[in-house]
Formats: structure tokens, sequence, C-alpha cells
């Protein structure tokens, strides 16, 4: 037998503890390789999202990359671990350091070649089913089966490297060789688990506080206690499972009446054991999952968004010359000549927009010009887009906020108002005193108003009679306000308008900060980048987050099955004194159980106070999608505890027949 053959055998001996990681590394290659497909379809390039969604196939590809590079070498190295007695009854039977590191290496990059094969195998003979849910959910025509070489050469690459990297990387983990160490790695008597009552009470309030504040978080802030809230969110995971787990079940222990019940003796006492042994991948199961329900939750959450579309973009075609632009009525001739050349009837409308320089405000603010319009014209705005206008016009020296989209009005409404004076005329004061109920213009085509922290507004909605005054004091004093002029182009249905002005726009939009004389927006175009932006995200989302599900579910069976040996031996003495397959069924679903569901439940709990603070960042409820979410999840990880439970038990068994 030759040193590759035998470093295959031994593959093949372990191939029950390198199972889940190898099926794991398989599935991760496959969506890889899925997404490459999607990436290079030149199909999918010849749609107007394309530029949007190649962003996300790009950010998945780099999230998945990363993520699968530090599972493997976690993965690897646990694996080492668990093989101390193995290597050193090789190093007492005259094999050296560097054959035994040779070894290490041809077995990572056998596994990691069967798993590199496997994955495109795989991602070939479901590309059509994946092509096929992936057209549907984006809302593209079907796509066709189609392999592309840049794909297919991305993914051999890319995890070529990565199995070699870490192949070599594994080298330099195997640790010490002394035999003595090696031989006693498994055999080592366990100290009895102790918990520090102050780490433990650290534990409590971390996670305690992380809640609080995530659950009594505002639009205004929510932002800001993100970081803290989630690195306070970890670290008491960390301390919860190291910490305050064994401190709990101490005190179990410590109630005789329930702990020595039955089979409780017997589940309780290795309870403590394997909470502390397996802290750290109780710990990163719990991290992992938790950021996989947040993020395929966010991104079902964000989809709401596609529904309010209609709401933000009243006007179809909306077109804002800024000043005295020489160039807006070419402009403005080629959206009419265009609109005429496809049939489509529209109607228009024109006002001015007039920029008034603030002179001062209380709360001081950054904005330096304010764009203004009257009431009469927003009520044209809104007739014109088929709105009844229900709102009361604001007296002399009130306005209201321009909406400039709905996601904007959670922060508005808890802005602190601000009272405003103009250059030219500082006796009329404007104080704000609400928000506008709808959006009379899309956002990006006035000067930005606001902040991200309290809102961005599209400018103020002002009396009519206020209005000519400002404008009388201006006229007076400066000649004049600076003044652009919206046009707006409505047509029915607002999907006729998809793909029109492409030479003008940018996917469908000018930002008033482009620097161009003029700002834009195209709803059909803008609404179809949008949806399928936004689909591409979950759909994206739902491949990665399930390579980070699959690769927790992994390291949960690993650790079982690292275990197997001794559980055999202890079940096996407990038999001999009298315990039951009933009992050893009893003790194994329950130590199984909490195994699997400890760390989902835990990270359901900080995935519901995310949700919770998400919550205030929206217009709607995102309930549905984070019931839907978990509960999805939640099933799978049944269906997979009584899988393994029903392997594990008849592995056990053997030891007591």
């Amino acid at each position: 037998m030759t040193f590759r053959q035998f470093a295959y055998n031994n593959v093949l001996r372990n191939k029950r503890t390198y199972a889940a990681y190898f099926l794991s590394s398989s599935f991760s290659v496959m969506i890889f390789f899925v997404c490459a497909l999607f990436l290079f379809h030149p199909d999918l390039q010849k749609e107007v999202m394309y530029r949007s969604a190649v962003l996300v196939l790009w950010a998945a590809e780099v999230i998945m990359y990363i993520f699968v590079f530090f599972f493997v070498i976690y993965s690897v190295g646990s694996f080492l671990r668990s093989r101390k007695r193995e290597f050193g009854i090789l190093l007492l039977h005259g094999m050296t350091e560097q054959q035994l590191r040779n070894l290490v290496f041809l077995e990572n990059m056998l596994i990691g070649a069967g798993s590199l094969v496997s994955g495109i195998g795989g991602g070939l003979l479901l590309a059509k089913l994946f092509l096929l849910a992936g057209s549907n959910l984006l809302g593209v025509p079907q796509l066709a089966f189609h392999v592309s070489w840049p794909g297919l050469l991305l993914t051999l690459g890319a995890f070529s490297l990565l199995f070699l990297l870490i192949s070599f990387c594994t080298t330099m983990l195997l640790g010490s060789h002394r035999l003595i160490e090696l031989f006693q790695a498994e055999v080592k008597p366990a100290r009895p688990p102790q918990a520090s009552l102050a780490l433990s009470l650290l534990a409590a309030g971390l996670l305690g506080a992380s809640y609080l504040l995530a659950v009594t978080a505002t639009a205004s802030n929510v932002l800001i206690r993100m970081l803290p809230v989630t690195a306070m969110t970890i670290a008491g995971t960390y301390f919860f499972y190291t910490q305050l787990s064994v401190f709990l079940i101490q005190w179990v222990k410590r109630h005789l009446a329930y702990y020595w019940k039955k089979t409780n003796l017997v589940t309780v006492s290795s309870l403590a054991y394997r909470m502390k042994e397996n802290a750290r991948m109780f710990f990163l199961v719990t991290i992992i999952s938790t950021i996989t329900f947040c993020a395929v939750g966010a991104f079902a959450s964000v989809n709401r968004l596609a529904d309010q579309f209609e709401q933000d973009y009243l006007v179809e075609i909306a077109y804002v010359s800024k000043g005295d632009s020489e160039a807006a009525d070419e402009y403005l001739e080629a959206i009419r000549a265009e609109l005429a050349s496809n049939g489509i009837a529209y109607r228009t409308l024109s006002l001015p927009i007039l920029l008034a320089e603030v002179a001062s405000s209380r709360p001081a603010t950054t904005s330096e010009r304010l764009p203004l319009i009257s009431f009469a014209d927003y009520k044209r705005l809104l007739a014109a887009a088929g709105i009844a206008v229900s709102e009361n016009p604001p007296d002399e020296g009130e306005a209201l906020l321009l909406l400039d989209s709905e996601r904007e009005k959670p922060l508005l409404m808890q802005r602190k108002p601000v009272t405003y004076s103009f250059a030219g005329a500082p006796e009329l004061l404007v104080r704000e005193i609400g928000v506008t109920q709808h959006v009379a213009l899309p956002e990006n085509l006035t000067l930005d108003a606001g902040d991200d922290r309290g809102g961005s507004f599209s400018g103020l909605v002002v009396n009519d009679a206020l209005l000519e005054r400002l404008m009388a004091a201006l006229a007076e004093e400066n000649g004049g306000m600076p003044v652009d002029r919206f046009t707006g182009f409505y047509v029915d249905p607002p999907e006729l308008t998809r793909g029109l002005a492409a030479e003008l726009t940018d996917n469908g939009r000018v930002t008033y900060e482009s620097g161009r004389p003029y700002a834009m927006t195209v709803s059909g175009t803008l609404a179809e980048v949008q949806r399928t932006t936004y689909r591409a995200l979950l759909f994206f989302a739902l491949l990665v987050g399930t390579v980070f599900f699959i690769a927790a579910g992994s390291f949960l069976y690993f650790r079982l099955y690292s275990d197997l040996a001794y559980d055999r031996r202890q079940y096996g003495a407990l038999a001999k004194l009298g315990l039951t397959e009933k009992e050893l069924t009893k003790i194994v679903t329950r130590q199984v159980g909490l195994l699997f569901f400890v760390p989902i439940a835990l990270a359901i709990v900080h995935s519901l106070i995310a949700f919770k603070a998400m919550q205030s960042l929206f217009n709607f409820s995102v309930a549905w999608q984070t019931v839907l979410i978990l509960a999805s999840f939640l099933l799978v990880q049944v269906v997979y505890f009584f899988f393994i439970r029903a392997r594990y038990l008849r592995n056990v068994k053997k030891a007591i027949r």
C-alpha cells in the first residue's frame, strides 16, 4: 500500500466523522457555482436590473467565500484534535513528523478535491432548477441553461486555492507530538466544570441590556445603537455558554428532588461537562444562525418596500431643470418625442420650486438652502396624480415637510420641529408643524434637505400668502430668488415608461446632486430595477443563508459523533447496572435535543429582538415575515434532529446489546 493509498483509506475510515463537513463543503461549492452561473449568464446581462444585481451577486460570492474559509479551517482544526490518539499510534509505529504532516495535507486535499468535484457536479445537475427558480423570483424571462467558462473557472480557481491554503495551514495546527499527550488526549480526567458568579451575572447583564436597548430603539437612534447592541449580544452569548449555563446547571443539581428523579441524574450530570466542552461550538452555531435568520428576514421584509413604490412615485416621468438651464427645453422635447414615438398618451404639469437661502434655524441645521412650494402647488401635484387632498393648509409662519419617500416617515415623525428665517426677509419666521401625507415629488429631485439621523425630505410646503410675501421681499432686496422648474409627465399605466429616456438617465434616475443641469426619475424603469434588486437580495440571501445554516448543522453533527466512543462506553456501563433501552432513548433524546435546540432557541430570541428593533425603521409590520422565516428554519432543524437522533441511537444501542 502506497502512502497516497494510506491517506485515501484514512479518509474512508473516518467517513462518518467527515460526512457532514464534506457535504457542507460540497454544498458551499455548489451554491458558489450557481451564483457564478447567474453572474456570467448572457441573458441576465441584457436585463435592466443587471447593473444592480451584479453587485448583489459579487457580494454574495465574497461573503460565502470568506465564511467557507473560516468554516473549513475551524472544522479541520476540530477534526485534528479528535484524532490525536490515532496520530500517537502512527508516530509510535515509526511515522516521522514530516510524514504525518504530509498525511494530513493529502487527506485535506482529497476531501477538498472531492468537495469541489461534487459541488460543481451538483451545480451542473441542478443548474436548470436554480435558473428556473431564480428567473421566477427575479421576475425576468426564463433563463436558458448556460454554463459560462468564466463562472466555472472562477469556482475551480477560488476553491482550489482555498483548499490548498487550508491544507498548508492544517499542518501547522497539529500541535504537540509528545506521545504521552497524544495518547491521553481522549482519556484525560475532566475536571468538574466551574462557573464564575461574576461572569454569569455579566452574561445576564449584557444580554438583558442589549435586549432592552434593542426593543426601546426608535427610528432616530436604532442605527446608533446597532453596533454596541451587537457587541454586547455577542459577548453575552459567549459568557452565557461558558459561565451562565454551567452556573444554572449547578443550581439545578442542588435541587435533589429533581436531580435524583429517575434518569435526570445521568442527563444533568453530563450536561454541565457538555456545555463547558462545547461552549465555543454552541457560541458559533448561535451567532451563525442569528446572522442567517436576520439576513433572510431583513431581505424578506425589505421586499415589502416594493409595495410602497406607487406611493413614492405618483408621477411617471419627473423632470426638474436647475435654474435657467438652456438645455431644459431640448431635453423636455426629447422626452415628448420619445413618448409620442411609442404611442404613449400622457398629461403634463409644470410648476416652480423656489430655493430660499436659510439665514438661521433653531435648532441649528446643516441646510443652507431649502426648496419651497406653495400649498396650492402641492394640491395641483396630487390632483394630477388623481389623489384628493384632505390636509389642512399651513397657516402663515407654518410649513409642512415635503415627504420624499414613505420609508422616511417614521424618522420625520420623530423629528424635532425647526424654525427658519430666510436671507432677505429675516422677519418672516417659518416653523415646521408636521409632514405631508403624500409624496408629491419623488426623492432626489430637489436639493438635499434633512439628514440620515432625523430623516430626509424634499423641501417645505408653505402657506400661499407667505410664499408670495417672501418672494416680494426677496425681489426688492436681491432681485428675486433662484427658481427650479418641475415638469411631470403622467402616464397610465406606469409600466409603459419602462426603459424610456435611457440616454438621459442612469437606470431611470438622475439625482439633483449629480452635477447635471437637471434631475429626473422614470418610474417604470425604477420600479423594475427596485423590484428585481430586492428579489435578488432575497434570493441570494436565501442561498447564502442556507450555506450558513448547513454549516451550523455540520458543527452539531461533528460534535455529537466526536463523543460517540465515550458515550458508547458510558451507556454500556450503565446498561450493566440495569439501564433499559427505553431509558437510554429518553436520555439520548434529551441530550441530543439540548445540543440541537439550545443554540437555535437562543438564536431565535436574538433574531426576534433584532426584528423588533428593525420594525422601527419601517412604516409597515414585519411580523409575518419574521414568523415565516423563523418557523421555516425551526422546521428544518426539527427534521434534522429526528434524522440524527435515529442514527445516533442506533449506534449507541450497539453498546448495550
